[in-house]
């Protein structure tokens, strides 16, 4: 078995490998002057098991590009077996067409996956879980949850209800509330653009509560703001917010800075930087990806690393 990775989130690969206890495989990713990229692989690879982490987080058309050149390196350097470990897969809320003449983005990347060679795909919280039949080939599908769930119980909240800031994520925000023993409510919102939306109203009770948001993404972070926003006015006391993928373009930092959102809790699927006045907790998901790794090379189950306090995450 060999890992590599592409240059969307190199930390993290390193923490993978560190967590299984082998050394991060050796490739060079090299830029020409007219932007094309070039990679060579610096090991013989023949006949392993090669798994390569690249979340396609933004510049995500850049770091697509760069794993489908990896993917066709590795192959045609003879790897058995290639495995594409996406902590975040971008492109996963085009996964439908809800207006005339538009594309299914997500359907194509998966094509394109497939057409380059990947036999397996490992991937973290789906914007639509749908998405796994998008492929014809396996994918294993992890949860943040029981990481965010371990940092949770630490911090001993009383009152708590779990909110999902609209009605697509009832399902993951169910699932929260049923973990954690909390009551369960819904914002619903009005979407203006692809920034922009409007909290409309609150189903559940809230009032004098601590309440945690729950959602799967966030970039412009419109959707946690105005929805902590319409939570405080109906008498929340603390808002936190779960986020398992944190994208967060300017936008959304300015947003989150001027919220009263009180912490955000996220993981280290994508790789950002620093942000100053704002309060952002990031869990480390490499030992649930370094244990499905090693547990997909040895042909043995993942379905144990769903479970946590004796329930599920799915």
């Amino acid at each position: 078995m060999k890992v590599f990775s592409g240059t969307a989130n190199q930390p993290l690969a390193r923490a993978i490998c560190k967590s299984i206890n082998i050394e991060l495989g050796k490739c060079s990713i090299t830029p020409f002057p007219d932007g094309e990229t070039f990679v060579k692989i610096e090991e013989n690879v023949r006949g392993e098991d090669i798994f390569i982490i690249q979340p396609t987080s933004p510049p995500t058309n850049h770091n697509l590009m760069e794993l489908f050149i990896m993917i066709d390196a590795l192959r045609r350097a003879s790897a058995t077996r290639i495995t594409a470990v996406l902590p975040f897969y971008g492109y996963a809320r085009q996964d439908r067409k809800d207006q005339p003449r538009v594309p299914i983005t997500a359907k194509l990347v998966a094509n394109l996956l497939v057409a380059s060679g990947v036999n397996r795909v490992l991937t973290m919280d789906l914007h639509a879980q749908q998405i796994q039949g998008f492929f014809d080939i396996p994918v294993d599908h992890l949860y943040a949850a029981p990481v965010m769930y371990e940092y949770l119980k630490t911090k001993k909240l009383k009152d708590l209800v779990v909110v999902s800031p609209d009605a697509g994520g009832i399902k993951m925000a169910h699932a929260y509330s049923q973990t954690l023993g909390a009551e369960l409510a819904i914002v619903a919102k009005r979407r203006k653009s692809a920034t922009e939306v409007e909290s409309v109203a609150v189903i559940g009770d809230i009032e004098g509560k601590n309440v945690l948001l729950v959602d799967d993404l966030t970039e412009t972070a419109g959707t946690l703001t105005t929805a902590a926003a319409v939570l405080k006015k109906k008498g929340a006391l603390q808002v936190m917010a779960c986020v398992s993928h944190a994208l967060l373009n300017d936008v959304g930092v300015e947003r989150l800075r001027n919220s009263v959102i009180d912490e955000l809790i996220t993981t280290d699927t994508v790789q950002r930087p620093a942000i100053d006045g704002v309060k952002i907790t990031t869990l480390t998901v490499a030992g649930l990806l370094g244990e499905a790794i090693k547990r997909i090379h040895n042909n043995s189950s993942v379905n144990s690393l769903f479970e946590f306090k004796g329930g599920r995450t799915s």
